[in-house]
């Protein structure tokens, strides 16, 4: 048999590793700057790129993208080489994956900072950014496939499926979700309005969850558990019920993000059933990544690296029960826009992603450089302190949620509710410092581990082309006795296309009929297309992130009747491109703040909201008083929504700048008539009030929920 000679390409995985360090501090640190400003508002220091609205999308999505995303590169290209004994397709794909995603994290959180965002969660970033993103895909499609392809190794093994799985279905969700219509080099709309948009968008952010924060770690840990703790996978039929099951059931639970809202509950009720199934493919990989440690358990108190694993496995099956739970209606109706979904977030973030992320660092680093770890002593130290500071982060957002809920939910004797929504945002202020406590310990253990790898990388002698040698492929013959699997184990591409099957057919079921069976949004014919300033006002809107704190979705419960007033419909929501249902309630619901105050109480909540409300956490926002909206985009703004389905008159877009004069004319001199507004435009110095972004905003917040009758809300200040 003919033995070839050839070499692991190990400076790519240098590359993705480093940059996985360095963007996970940055993201622990704006994760961390968040937390402290829920109750020190001082913090977001009356500056735009640094208040909580803006700051939230850019550690979400350096969390996401670029520490679990560059840990997922780390990971597979390392293992990938090794399972199919070859070097990766191509040493110019791999740089050009590398340099390229690197640029999309940076233009990414710069353009985030700036105000440029689609307003959709997980997936905030500006069209050019999605283009550059898929196109990075497909290179990091070629160059996995390339390598699978020139493989040396006839089995695929299960690791490499879960890589297969998720980098199809990513691409899928990916593209479907970024269907958006650009005005503008860095300003789009999504293709998709209201009810329809916000289905595709939590089937794609729940399964954003599924597909890049769950499968390819899988795939990680089907690799480098076996590898640190020297032990075989406890089982390889397991194996593939945990991964076909995973990725059809998986992709079907995304509606479970939207129960009680404006979704039709067929689609609801879809979300709940797949997410409760979930738990046996779910708790199924967990089961074979620990049983894999058996009579390995000695070893386990001795390795730091085993000891990630094995709580990061342990996180992932926690939060793989819990989410499914919280599926439920019943648990739902407490738990959603409360601090408790964040606390089961960060129990799969920094338990399960982070965990696992440092133990392959950990395990990886030493072998490329050829040395040992530097300190054991420190890797014990960071486990302890990232242990503790995911249960003081975790438990006091539990308790907070408890809080929230209960708190939201009491209603006195006479029919009014019990607790203003501030006087509940007062009593989480020592919950909210808990948690900071907790996030500044995880955050020091991440440091620790940074200069552990530093001493670590600097006492080694990096080995970049990794000399191996096995024998050439030889083709395989099949008999009948083999499984089925057996067979499409050994055939990548069938792989791939069976895996897009399985997780189109859920997909295809829950969103087709939303988008062409019209009795599932009923119309309204009362409500109408935004005016252009109200256009203006709701892309400030979205720029800041308000949608980050705000819900704008009245769930059909008592308490949210009593406090916000009638509960939101479906046909209400036709022309919001994109929607803004919101999932935190940091502040209160705004789904029918029009009309309840008037533009002078508007106009000083955004200037300055302690005047308003004594105790608020809300940011400042003066550069909305300086900052015009561009109204030479008005017409594009038209144009486009037009394209969209909006019901403009044909040639309105030549004439909207004039109904935006008139409107902004009106609600600037309604404001000029006070005094106390004159003397903060003196102090600011704002010399052009009309089209100020703030005169937008007031115009499409005194619009929200109007279109339609409603109930009188609670008598709160502050709802």
């Amino acid at each position: 048999m003919q033995i070839e000679k050839f070499s692991y390409d190990n400076k790519v995985v240098k590359w993705f590793a480093y940059a996985t360090m360095i963007w996970g501090i940055v993201g622990f640190l704006a994760g961390l700057w968040i937390a402290i400003s829920m109750w020190f508002p001082a913090i977001n220091l009356n500056f735009a790129p640094t208040t909580f609205g803006r700051m939230r999308p850019v550690h979400t999505n350096a969390v996401i993208f670029a520490f679990v995303g560059n840990g997922i590169f780390m990971g597979v290209y390392y293992s990938l080489q090794r399972l199919c004994k070859a070097r990766m397709f191509s040493d110019f794909l791999s740089k050009i994956h590398f340099w390229g995603w690197q640029l999309i994290i940076l233009f990414g959180a710069l353009t985030l900072w700036l105000g440029y965002s689609t307003g959709k969660e997980y997936a905030e970033l500006e069209w050019p950014l999605d283009i550059a993103i898929t196109l990075i895909w497909v290179v990091f499609g070629i160059n996995m496939f390339g390598t699978i392809l020139k493989r040396r190794e006839s089995h695929l093994y299960v690791a490499i499926w879960f890589y297969i799985g998720t980098w199809i279905t990513v691409a899928l969700l990916h593209i479907v979700n970024s269907v958006e219509l650009p005005i503008s080099f860095m300003k789009s709309y999504s293709w998709y309005a209201g009810v329809q948009d916000a289905l595709v968008q939590w089937w794609y952010g729940h399964n954003a969850v599924a597909f890049f924060l769950t499968t390819p770690y899988l795939g990680l840990m089907y690799y480098f558990l076996p590898k640190a703790a020297n032990r075989p996978v406890y089982s390889y039929r397991l194996s593939i019920v945990h991964f076909w099951a995973l990725i059809f059931i998986y992709i079907w639970a995304g509606p479970h993000h939207l129960l009680y809202t404006a979704l039709p509950d067929w689609a609801q009720s879809l979300g709940v059933v797949f997410s409760i199934m979930l738990i046996a493919p779910s708790w199924g990989g967990m089961i074979n990544g620990l049983l894999t440690l058996r009579g390995a358990w000695d070893k386990v108190r001795e390795d730091a690296v085993l000891k990630f694993m094995v709580v990061a496995i342990t996180a992932y099956g926690m939060a793989t029960f819990e989410g499914p739970m919280l599926s439920l209606k019943s648990v739902n109706a407490i738990s959603h826009f409360t601090d408790w979904t964040i606390a089961h977030v960060h129990v799969g973030a920094l338990g399960w992603n982070g965990f696992l992320t440092f133990a392959v660092l950990y395990w990886l680093i030493p072998r490329i450089f050829r040395t040992t770890l530097y300190s054991k002593s420190l890797a014990n130290t960071h486990f302890w302190l990232g242990t503790l500071g995911i249960i003081f982060y975790a438990v006091p957002m539990y308790w907070a949620g408890f809080t929230q809920a209960l708190n939201w939910r009491m209603i006195t004797p006479d029919g009014t509710t019990q607790y203003s929504f501030l006087e509940t945002v007062k009593m989480l202020e020592p919950l909210y410092q808990m948690r900071s406590v907790g996030g500044l310990l995880y955050l020091i253990g991440a440091i620790i581990m940074v200069y552990n790898i530093y001493k670590t990388v600097k006492q080694g002698n990096f080995l970049a082309n990794e000399d191996a040698e096995a024998p050439a492929l030889v083709k395989h013959i099949a008999h009948s006795s083999e499984g089925w699997h057996r067979v499409i184990e050994r055939k990548p591409i069938q792989m791939l296309v069976l895996s897009l099957v399985v997780v189109a057919i859920g997909g295809a079921l829950e969103l087709i009929p939303t988008f062409l069976v019209k009795s599932n949004i009923p119309t309204i014919t009362s409500v109408k297309p935004y005016t252009p300033l109200e256009l203006h006002g709701r892309d400030v809107y979205i720029a800041e992130g308000c949608y980050t704190c705000h819900s704008q979705m009245i769930r059909p419960f008592r308490d949210e009747v009593i406090r916000y007033g009638e509960y939101s419909k479906a046909g209400e929501f036709v022309y919001d491109h994109p929607f803004q249902w919101g999932s935190k309630r940091t502040g209160p619901d705004l789904a029918r703040i029009g009309g309840k105050y008037n533009n002078v109480w508007q106009f000083t909540h955004m200037y300055e909201p302690t005047s308003i409300s004594s105790g608020s956490i809300m940011p400042r926002y003066p550069w909305l008083f300086t900052k015009g909206i561009d109204i030479r985009k008005t017409p594009k703004m038209i144009r486009a929504m037009q394209t969209l389905g909006v019901p403009y008159e044909v040639d309105y877009a030549n004439s909207a700048n004039n109904d935006l004069e008139i409107q902004a004319a009106t609600i600037a001199e309604s404001l000029l008539k006070d005094k106390s507004v004159v003397q903060i435009m003196k102090i600011e110095g704002v010399k052009e009030l009309n089209h100020s972004q703030i005169v937008a905003l007031i115009a499409y917040l005194q619009r929200i929920g109007t279109d339609i009758k409603t109930t009188p809300a609670s008598s709160h200040p502050d709802h």
